[in-house]
């Protein structure tokens, strides 16, 4: 029984993981709409396939499971990726705000599949603790990307029209 329990709480654990990526894709999408610098559209182009192949590695394992994804946890989520872009488009200082956006949720995935991959081995499931490695190795990357261009995004940000205030006290 107890096995059962921790089979289930893997696939749950897995579902969350394919509805965060979807989540992400969404993000992504809005992200790369309302960027203006190529060589950042570029990077975010190229995150957004490695989070296309994520999501195919965890469906993939869902299907070994016997399990699908979960409609409810990926629309739970979605909602706040709409709003996220909608954000995006009205705000100003977009690279600045997107690169801190983006940041944030690498390190929430990394998180999330340093956990996955813990479980996974829990549960002797050497392969979703392979995706899981695979994945954080990939969210890992992009952390660095992001921030080894801190500069960059704030310059980017500044250059803004309508950032930086003028006149004043």
């Amino acid at each position: 029984m107890a096995d059962d329990k921790l089979q289930q709480k893997l696939v749950d654990c897995v579902q969350d993981a394919h509805a965060m990526e979807q989540n992400v894709s969404t993000m992504l999408d809005s992200m790369i709409s309302t960027t203006d610098d190529p060589e950042i559209k570029e990077m975010l182009k190229h995150h957004k396939q490695e989070t296309e192949e994520h999501e195919r590695r965890l469906r993939e394992r869902l299907d070994a499971m016997g399990a699908g994804t979960s409609t409810t946890k990926a629309v739970g989520g979605l909602g706040a990726a709409l709003f996220k872009g909608l954000g995006d488009m009205a705000r100003p200082d977009k690279p600045g705000k997107n690169a801190r956006d983006g940041y944030t949720t690498e390190r929430m995935e990394i998180v999330a599949y340093e956990l996955l991959e813990r479980l996974a081995k829990k549960a002797d499931d050497e392969q979703t603790a392979e995706v899981a490695r695979k994945n954080r190795a990939d969210e890992q990357a992009m952390a660095r990307k992001i921030e080894s261009n801190w500069d960059r995004f704030l310059e980017l940000t500044l250059a803004t029209p309508g950032v930086l205030a003028t006149g004043g006290p």
